[in-house]
């Protein structure tokens, strides 16, 4: 069996269908029905566009703004970091091994939900009161990358 000897399976492969070259097959308005919008050579309808009805994005009520600056932090509580089998340094790296953090998006916040028992040196981006003071409390240091 060569390469130029292939041809796919009978059936496979359709003829295009041919618009608009007689009245054999879709002669005339060639499948576009009579007049209007859709019907001219290049019917420039946006997205949205209701037919000149006020379109739906309009019509609804706009409330606040979407702050383009805002910075998405990876969150972990204090819990998670007791769960970790990690002793001395927790960094993003160990989270990330860990899978605790998916992936470090603007930074990693720490959050001061649970205890902590072990003394650690948490290197984060950001850290609540909270979760400093039970960290420095458990004889843990913290550092803000």
């Amino acid at each position: 069996m060569d390469l130029n000897s292939l041809k796919p399976p009978k059936g496979a492969v359709k003829d295009k269908k041919r618009i608009g070259r007689g009245e054999g097959s879709w002669g005339k308005t060639a499948g576009k029905g009579h007049k209007g919008q859709k019907a001219r050579s290049s019917p420039a309808i946006r997205p949205g566009f209701e037919g000149g009805q006020m379109p739906l994005a309009r019509r609804l009520p706009k409330r606040g703004f979407t702050n383009i600056f805002k910075k998405d932090y990876a969150v972990l509580n204090l819990r998670d970091l007791e769960k970790l089998e990690v002793n001395g340094v927790v960094d993003i790296p160990a989270l990330v091994a860990a899978k605790r953090v998916k992936k470090a998006k603007a930074g990693v916040k720490i959050l001061g939900v649970g205890e902590l028992t072990k003394a650690l040196t948490v290197k984060a981006h950001k850290f609540s009161a909270a979760a400093k003071q039970k960290i420095e409390a458990g004889g843990g240091k913290v550092e803000e990358i």
